[in-house]
């Protein structure tokens, strides 16, 4: 982690999870010599359980097995959440592909079919988060200088309307 704070908070939610007996691999920390955290895998059994609604930029992944049954309900419980810095889909099902492409359009800033949704490469792809993740400016491309510009329009007459009724104001 970037710092003794951060490393105690991921500590803290770590040693939570093992409590909770929901770590499947990982789940420790060391603060001997920096400030580890070791990347660590979470069931949850709950969609909304605080290990799948926090953000905690740290090598924590929470997981979620739904039934095949719940496929829409689902997406929508995904789209409904408030993070969204990068999104995966993975089906080998063209139609399952499509309709999450459709129903998850607007939930991450980045979304990945079929691929790990970290990583994105500087330069090669942008990267932007959505929702409380992000300004969904995407590093890396035209559209974060968006952030530093105020955008103007100017509509110019060449010829001065002639319309009865219209007047001009003079400065």
């Amino acid at each position: 982690m970037i710092n003794a704070r951060q490393h105690s908070k991921h500590e803290a939610v770590l040693a939570q999870a093992r409590r909770d007996g929901v770590v499947l691999a990982g789940g420790h920390t060391d603060a001997r010599r920096g400030w580890f955290v070791e990347p660590t895998l979470i069931e949850v059994t709950d969609p909304k359980s605080p290990y799948m609604v926090e953000e905690y930029f740290g090598p924590i992944m929470a997981v979620y097995v739904y039934d095949d049954a719940d496929w829409e309900d689902t997406l929508e419980l995904v789209d409904n959440g408030e993070y969204g810095l990068t999104g995966a889909i993975f089906a080998t099902d063209p139609a399952a592909v499509q309709q999450a492409d459709e129903a998850l359009r607007y939930t991450a800033g980045n979304y990945y079919i079929n691929d790990k949704p970290t990583g994105a490469t500087v330069g090669q792809q942008p990267f932007g988060g959505a929702r409380a993740s992000g300004t969904n400016d995407k590093a890396g491309t035209i559209w974060n200088s968006i952030r530093f510009v105020s955008p103007r329009a100017v509509k110019e007459q060449h010829q001065p309307n002639a319309t009865p009724g219209l007047f001009a104001l003079d400065s």
